[in-house]
């Protein structure tokens, strides 16, 4: 008996302290996240989600591409265009880029933590990313922090390199990053925020960007922005605008609920126990200072969450927001549960794997959970139905003679373009404002020059003003979807006939 338990140690060794050879760290995490990889594409190819409208808004962007777009940068329609010419329009492959890119994120993630602190260290980083609930969730969707995050990731690794070394292949592959991170989406202007933060409390920060490679930085970055700024200008600066709009300033006093909640799903997004150690981690930072390379995983991690949260107080923070944090807080909070706290690390680690499990196979089951649990519960409610939606839409075309298609909402219009992709019917967002709220409302809005009769999609439940620009408006039904399941929306279908004119009071 004193034999066996002796040797029980040995036997979970590998998995519980991970002390390998180099080659061993490679190949485990190769199969790890290769599985990983296998088991999230499967559960998007069989999903019963439909795509979301942000999701399918993204699409209807790739089919005309562009240096930009109303409110983001090209990148995500470029991924989501690349994707499709591979493997065909439906949902799966439209979402199927995300998996793959935090596949590779996570790889370097091992990258960069590794150089910080070995390879075990790297192995059980890239690990713990990978597992992480935003990752999770995130893989299974496509959205523009996917190829932020990546990008994000790539340019800290070279920003670790460049600190080591000094070498201005460094400095090109941050510029590359940096650039390519701004076409994503413009947080990635952060990481010179978190570089500045970095520099000004470590030395050997400040000489990585002396020499011409900061300038070289920065110019790089530029250069690969510079087309989006010219669409931008040729567009009235819209994306600047509405990311503007978007962040909704409104000055004092701070909305303290909307703060709390934001760092609340922090908790979430991150996993509560990793949340938990890394504001450990900050506030003893704060208190008794902090060494290398600590103060850098902190310099690009926390100062994004204070700054949202920030945000959150004086408007609103989505919880997704902070994504580009994480990577460097992921390294950061697993080094300290490796070193301090392993038992704690294991139970976090459980904990998420439990999780990653529920979050890929709950949307194979999406509709039957509306069943189950009825919309107000159902997480998926908002990615069931467009399907349906947009097969009753073609089919009251047909039988009604419609010439084209009228839409009063951003949603509708994006899930119609996608689920009507193949119709030859224009579709069209009524848009009557001094300037457009939306992509679809600067690209189609409804003129004078739709062939008629229209027919109009609304899920307005009352008669709407668009009623009263035409001379005749005829109901012609109403239709809950889902149609296989419990209903979480309702729309209503008007045919229009002798529209007023663009011009009419």
């Amino acid at each position: 008996m004193p034999a066996l338990k002796a040797a029980r140690p040995t036997l979970l060794r590998p998995w519980r302290e991970a002390v390998w050879r180099d080659q061993d760290y490679w190949a485990w995490l190769l199969l790890i996240l290769g599985v990983l990889l296998v088991i999230r594409l499967l559960a998007l190819f069989f999903a019963e989600t439909d795509l979301f409208f942000d999701e399918a808004q993204y699409w209807s962007w790739s089919r005309d591409l562009a240096f930009g777009y109303f409110s983001k940068p090209p990148l995500i329609a470029w991924l989501i265009r690349s994707a499709t010419e591979i493997c065909g329009d439906a949902e799966w492959c439209v979402r199927a880029p995300s998996p793959i890119l935090y596949t590779v994120t996570s790889i370097l993630v091992f990258l960069a933590a590794r150089a910080l602190y070995g390879d075990r260290i790297g192995f059980w980083s890239a690990v713990v990313f990978a597992t992480l609930p935003a990752a999770t969730f995130s893989s299974l969707l496509i959205s523009t922090d996917v190829p932020l995050v990546l990008f994000w990731t790539l340019a800290f690794y070279g920003w670790i390199k460049l600190i080591e070394t000094l070498e201005m292949r460094f400095a090109l592959l941050i510029g590359v990053s940096l650039g390519l991170g701004l076409l994503a989406k413009y947080a990635a202007v952060y990481f010179l925020l978190c570089v500045a933060i970095d520099a000004w409390s470590d030395a050997r920060a400040r000489d990585a960007l002396r020499g011409g490679r900061g300038v070289v930085v920065l110019t790089i970055a530029l250069a690969f922005l510079a087309p989006n700024l010219l669409w931008n200008a040729s567009h009235g600066f819209a994306t600047f605008s509405h990311t503007a709009e978007n962040a909704g300033w409104k000055g004092f006093p701070f909305r303290l609920d909307d703060g709390l909640e934001f760092l609340g799903s922090q908790f979430a997004v991150f996993g509560p126990i990793l949340f938990a150690v890394l504001i450990v981690v900050a506030w003893r930072a704060a208190r008794r200072g902090c060494e290398q390379p600590e103060c850098r995983l902190l310099a690009f991690s926390v100062p994004v969450i204070l700054l949202l949260i920030l945000q959150a107080l004086l408007s609103r923070a989505l919880a997704n927001w902070a994504a580009v944090a994480y990577p460097a807080a992921t390294i950061l909070v697993t080094a300290e549960l490796l070193r301090h706290w392993p038992r704690l690390f294991r139970v976090s680690l459980w904990l998420h794997l439990g999780a990653a499990l529920v979050i890929t196979i709950a949307p194979l089951f999406a509709k039957r959970l509306t069943a189950l649990t009825g919309p107000e519960w159902n997480p998926y409610a908002r990615v069931v139905g467009w399907h349906d939606l947009a097969a009753a839409t073609e089919r009251l075309a047909a039988a009604q003679g419609a010439k084209s298609v009228l839409t009063d909402n951003r949603e509708v219009t994006a899930e119609l373009l996608y689920y009507l992709r193949d119709t030859t019917l224009p579709i069209t967002i009524w848009f009557r404002a001094q300037t457009p709220r939306n992509h679809f409302e600067m690209t189609r809005p409804f003129t004078e020059a739709a062939p008629e009769p229209v027919l109009y999609v609304t899920l307005i439940q009352t008669k709407t003003s668009v009623l009263k620009r035409f001379d005749t408006s005829q109901p012609i039904g109403k239709q809950q979807f889902p149609t296989d399941a419990v209903p979480v929306r309702e729309a209503r279908f008007y045919l229009l006939k002798g529209y007023e004119g663009d011009n009419a009071d």
